[in-house]
């Protein structure tokens, strides 16, 4: 897939792999959109990157997404790819976190990185199905495959979003054969979410590089860094696998 020229929406893009998917796309000539909630960062980006587009919403709302997605068919009808990118962590304890705390923090979670990407994908397949070719991009993690025991919500949302993506390319590739949908794993990447957990991270330049290189490539999956060794350690031994992310 040419990515040159294309205009993509990229969400969670003001930091971390976001931020260096936009860079890497930005050189391939690529027009961006990118929304967050916070206008500050917004125009951060902006003011270093001209020829932005931004747009401020709460992926963790539905009202913020649909918002989102009005302003795409309205603005930017030639939208060829949509990368949710979008993601919140947190480390929660079950055995002892209050019960308000658990509530709050499993909804922006389950907001963020799994109600986000079905309901953009839903209501933005009827402009990315319109172009001659065009893509969905989800962004999971090897804790798709298997989880940590220390963010259960984040782990789950990852897999439901992993199944999703599987799904959805089921039903795609029969009535639009043209649009691709693709799931990418990074490993532990150095960024905000992962300070001060894990070692041997990648940096997000490099994740971003080579989820960007396996979509030029035709790849439906797209395994970054150590997550291609984690694939075939999942594959071979599951419970091994289960062993190294349990504490990751």
């Amino acid at each position: 897939m040419k990515l040159q020229n294309r205009k993509i929406l990229v969400t969670g893009a003001t930091a971390g792999i976001g931020q260096a998917l936009v860079e890497v796309l930005l050189q391939k000539g690529c027009q961006i959109i990118i929304c967050a909630r916070n206008e500050a960062a917004l125009d951060a980006m902006r003011n270093e990157h001209g020829g932005l587009c931004t747009f401020r919403c709460d992926l963790a709302s539905t009202s913020g997404v649909e918002n989102l997605a009005e302003y795409i068919h309205a603005e930017h009808p030639d939208l060829s790819i949509l990368i949710n990118n979008a993601g919140v962590q947190y480390l929660m304890d079950f055995n002892t976190a209050p019960y308000d705390e658990i509530r709050h923090t499993s909804q922006q979670e389950i907001g963020v990185n799994f109600a986000a990407p079905v309901l953009l994908s839903a209501l933005l397949l009827p402009v990315l199905c319109r172009q001659p070719s065009g893509a969905i991009v989800n962004i999971t993690t090897g804790l798709a495959l298997s989880p940590k025991k220390s963010s259960p919500v984040y782990c789950a949302t990852k897999a439901a979003l992993r199944s999703f993506t599987k799904s959805l390319r089921y039903q795609i590739s029969e009535k639009y054969p043209h649009l691709r949908l693709i799931e990418a794993l990074p490993p532990l990447v150095d960024t905000a979410m992962t300070r001060g957990r894990g070692t041997g991270k990648i940096s997000p330049v490099r994740a971003a590089a080579e989820i960007i290189n396996g979509v030029e490539r035709g790849r439906d999956e797209i395994y970054a860094g150590k997550s291609n060794l984690l694939r075939i350690v999942h594959r071979i031994a599951p419970s091994i696998a289960e062993r190294i992310l349990k504490s990751w």
